[in-house]
């Protein structure tokens, strides 16, 4: 098992299920994608360009779905959450029951769209 899955299966619930179904619709929506374990959470790219990365936080009592060309997306930033953070926003989940698939899938579709924009807005 890659360090990643690893992650993902050793948090407590709800934040396994929670993961284990935003991870399910990733792979769903880009076939080609990649999870990877970086920075010690699970990061996913197509190629070399960084997608989003997931980030279960137990103080928080959240998941984070965090986009890194979230400065070039258009799509729900009305839903997003950038709290701390300069560039980088996230649909956060605090149940399975609040992830809306649609919405999910509309904003990793874009941001696959515009992986080569990179992390800043010029």
């Amino acid at each position: 098992m890659n360090p990643a899955e690893e992650y993902i299966l050793s948090r407590e619930e709800p934040y396994r299920s929670i993961l284990l179904h935003i991870k399910a619709v990733i792979e769903m929506v880009i076939s080609e994608v990649d999870m990877k374990y970086k920075w010690n959470i699970p990061c996913f790219y197509a190629g070399k360009q960084p997608i989003c990365y997931l980030n279960a936080s137990y103080k928080g009592k959240y998941v984070d779905v965090a986009f890194w060309n979230s400065s070039h997306l258009t799509k729900h930033i009305e839903l997003m959450v950038s709290q701390d953070r300069k560039v980088v926003k996230s649909l956060r989940y605090t149940s399975l029951q609040e992830i809306d698939d649609v919405i999910l899938a509309e904003v990793l579709k874009e941001s696959y769209a515009l992986k080569a924009n990179g992390f800043y807005k010029k």
